[in-house]
């Protein structure tokens, strides 16, 4: 049984129970629960995402789990039986408050935690030292109500998710790990269904540039982001825009106004549009989670991934404190790929593949 909330989580579960059947006498089916998000890019793309979970033989379940005051307790009391029954479960976001309460109520003693992008990087490094689970671009300061509510799940959660008494725990991750908590096996994901079942892509030309949510998470400044979006596309030719699924309409009809870029909002995970392609030779981002999955996704093909670094003086007076070092370990630990300065005219030092 798996629970996800974002089409990220999902294509990572394909990709576990890809890799998963490989050692097993046969596949078995697995039950995914979709515990829906309200934004509608991020429902269309789960939607797309479901219906290639359908197609490998697993069987997917939609709860609308935010649809009003009462959905949650809704959807807990249908998800409880077959929570008690299951003997493994697997999630996508340890960080969520919604799987932390799941995760109190199953008895499974097998714990799969499937990659949710650079967020997996913090989850292993606060479970390796017993700390509360927190967001890496929240801000320190006191909990609030709903904080402290939800606190003895938290905390129940770190319980469960640390081997012990039988419970065996696996992080499926393709993200750089420094620290393994003890007794937890990190199984690497390198997106192998997802070569299998689509491309090698046909390339273009030009560049493509991929959008981030740090404006919308309060960690870049706007006018930054806009600045550097621009120096980017017109220092490496980039012609079109892969929005994030959060960011807003506002801001991206202003960044295509001032860029000229043409804005895509993809249907499917950035992974899989761009090794189904078209897709350009170069593909530009910032620190994030593609600078590590894309790579891997489009390993045995031409095209080559470039981060640009973020500039400390790019990040808001609200961005949390470990902002700064999270975003630099993202873009330091990254493999495969190209390093440019943070106006992105001028390349660093590459990182040497691995």
């Amino acid at each position: 049984m798996a629970f996800v909330e974002s089409p990220v989580q999902l294509l990572n579960v394909l990709e576990w129970a890809h890799a998963d059947a490989q050692g097993a006498a046969e596949a078995g089916e697995l039950t995914i629960v979709v515990l829906s998000p309200l934004d509608p890019m991020s429902r269309g793309q789960l939607r797309r995402v479901a219906e290639l979970a359908r197609d490998e033989g697993h069987s997917v379940r939609w709860e609308e789990a935010r649809g009003g005051a009462a959905a949650p307790l809704k959807t807990v009391g249908a998800l409880t039986s077959d929570l008690r029954r299951a003997h493994r479960v697997v999630i996508g976001d340890p960080f969520s408050r919604y799987v932390q309460l799941l995760l109190t109520i199953t008895r499974a003693r097998d714990l799969v935690v499937v990659d949710d992008g650079t967020a997996t990087m913090e989850f292993i490094a606060q479970l390796a030292r017993g700390e509360r689970l927190v967001r890496w671009h929240r801000r320190g300061g006191r909990p609030g109500p709903r904080d402290l509510v939800f606190a003895p799940f938290s905390r129940a959660a770190v319980r469960r998710l640390t081997p012990a008494n039988g419970t065996r725990v696996e992080v499926f991750s393709s993200m750089p790990v420094d620290e393994i908590p003890q007794g937890v096996r990190l199984t690497p994901h390198t997106f192998a269904w997802t070569r299998a079942r689509f491309g090698p892509p046909r390339l273009t030309k030009g560049a493509d540039l991929v959008g981030t949510s740090l404006v919308e998470t309060g960690v870049v400044d706007p006018d930054r982001y806009l600045a550097a979006v621009s120096d980017l596309a017109r220092t490496h030719n980039a012609t079109r825009y892969f929005a994030h699924r959060r960011e807003s309409a506002e801001k991206l009809h202003a960044l295509a106004s001032a860029t000229g870029l043409e804005v895509v909002r993809p249907d499917l995970p950035l992974e899989l549009i761009a090794r189904r392609g078209p897709i350009g030779r170069t593909i530009l981002s910032f620190p994030s989670t593609v600078v590590h999955t894309l790579p891997l996704a489009l390993a045995g093909t031409e095209v080559e991934v470039a981060v640009c670094d973020i500039d400390p003086s790019w990040l808001t007076d609200n961005a949390s404190p470990r902002a700064e070092g999270f975003l630099s370990g993202v873009t330091g630990t990254a493999r495969d790929v190209r390093r440019l300065g943070p106006t992105g005219s001028a390349p660093s030092a590459a990182h040497e593949p691995g």
